[in-house]
């Protein structure tokens, strides 16, 4: 096995570590720019599989990561699903508010197949154009995080409406989760099907809930897809991310029985060693902040990480997504940095 991502997830202690960035692809580089004026919108952009796989093979042209991770959003599997969406300038997406049993039986899971065929399109494009050192990484998001949009109707500071329903209406909620689980197992067993290497599920509102609903709702899911994915597809590893997940990360990791666990910012990598088995790959976790700063500051949090990190299985990533105004060569630099670690 080649490919240093994959190795790092198969449980081998890889230095220096395999690198990707969270949202690598996206608007701090004057190319995708380009390519998202072009395309006009950005349900557009992600349904084109030309410009699609552009944009994903973007970063991967500039610092030779060591993995692309598909250009989409997680959000893409509730617009497949039949449930409105669009993404409002300077507002973020926007959906329907779902409420209620009707708006669960609304949901059509015959009709995905066809809707993501664009979006397999483009991964089978960018598995095509990958050299040999490089994995390419699909994705979903988590059937919690994705519940959250979809019943707030977007974004929120604390999604209460949410956590409201899964306190008064358990079995509303239980059968919205069970919904978009199973059609998150179809759209990834798809995505690998399609040429992905490796899948990684997004539940970044985790840390909102308590731990009962944190067990029911996100490790119990990621469990029952991790199985699923494992039972068709065994050698293809899945790293899940329960963004702000504290200490509940080590339950995550055993009951999840993902391959890897992604850390977030506000996780200390020394506890995570201690919380999360040996055997389950780390990923994460410099802060985007020192990312845009660049210079010492970043060179000093990144050898942080690495420093806690040399010895077990680890991929170097951020603990959340690149912001637009990070300046490109600071990605250089921190790739430099860790190759040369």
């Amino acid at each position: 096995m080649t490919k240093t991502l994959l190795r790092a997830l198969a449980g081998e202690a890889v230095w220096p570590p395999p690198v990707w960035l969270m949202r690598q692809a996206g608007r701090y580089l004057p190319e995708y720019r380009e390519v998202r004026a072009r395309a006009g919108d950005f349900i557009a952009l992600s349904t084109d599989p030309a410009l699609a796989a552009e944009v994903t093979l973007q970063p991967i042209r500039r610092y030779r990561f060591d993995a692309a991770i598909l250009f989409s959003d997680i959000l893409m599997l509730p617009w497949a699903l039949g449930h409105g969406l669009r993404f409002a300038e300077g507002e973020g997406p926007v959906l329907p508010r779902l409420r209620d049993q009707a708006g669960v039986e609304a949901l059509d899971r015959g009709r995905v197949t066809e809707a993501i065929s664009p979006i397999l399109e483009t991964v089978r494009l960018v598995r095509a154009a990958l050299d040999e050192r490089t994995a390419l990484i699909g994705f979903a998001g988590g059937p919690f995080t994705v519940a959250c949009y979809m019943i707030e109707g977007g974004g929120s500071k604390d999604f209460a409406a949410t956590r409201q329903m899964a306190y008064q209406d358990p079995e509303l909620f239980g059968r919205l989760m069970q919904v978009l689980t199973e059609a998150t197992i179809d759209y990834l067993l798809a995505q690998i099907a399609a040429g992905a290497e490796a899948v990684m599920l997004f539940d970044s509102w985790a840390g909102v809930l308590s731990p009962s609903l944190f067990r029911t709702h996100v490790t119990a899911p990621a469990r029952r897809i991790v199985g699923a994915l494992r039972l068709r597809y065994p050698s293809v590893p899945i790293i899940g991310f329960p963004r702000l997940a504290g200490v509940m990360l080590g339950d995550y990791a055993v009951l999840s029985g993902a391959d890897g666990v992604g850390m977030d910012t506000a996780m200390d990598p020394a506890r995570a060693q201690w919380l999360v088995p040996k055997r389950t790959a780390l990923q994460g976790n410099l802060d985007p902040m020192a990312l845009l700063a660049g210079g010492q500051a970043m060179r000093d949090e990144a050898n942080a990480v690495l420093l806690a990190m040399r010895g077990r299985p680890f991929v170097f990533n951020l603990g959340h997504g690149i912001v637009p105004q990070t300046p490109p060569d600071h990605v250089a630099a921190l790739v430099e940095q860790i190759r040369a670690a």
